[in-house]
């Protein structure tokens, strides 16, 4: 899975076709971690049709700006520069797989 590491990243995301998903966490955060294995189990899934990437608030403070980032873990879907859905806290893989298949 991979992590977005430059606000020039995430722009280059916001011209492809492909939907994708942000996922914004912390190392220190427990729920964060807990969600991980979920998150790249789908991010394995449906690499086909979506990207699924990792945005660290404490090294991309920016985006976190951006995105109104006020508790984590936060889980963003969005195609080209448009959220469609979003996700604040701890929740179940049906829930995140329901989430992308809507995403698709």
């Amino acid at each position: 899975m991979k992590s977005i590491n430059s606000n020039k990243q995430f722009n280059n995301l916001t011209n492809q076709e492909k939907p994708f998903v942000l996922d914004f966490y912390a190392d220190w955060c427990d729920p964060c971690r807990s969600l991980l294995p979920t998150v790249e189990k789908l991010s394995e899934e449906f690499k086909e049709d979506v990207e699924i990437l990792k945005v660290n608030v404490d090294q991309q403070r920016d985006l976190a700006q951006k995105f109104n980032i006020k508790s984590i873990p936060a889980l963003y879907f969005m195609k080209k520069n448009k959220v469609i859905d979003s996700i604040k806290g701890l929740v179940s893989e049906q829930v995140l797989r329901e989430k992308v298949n809507a995403l698709i």
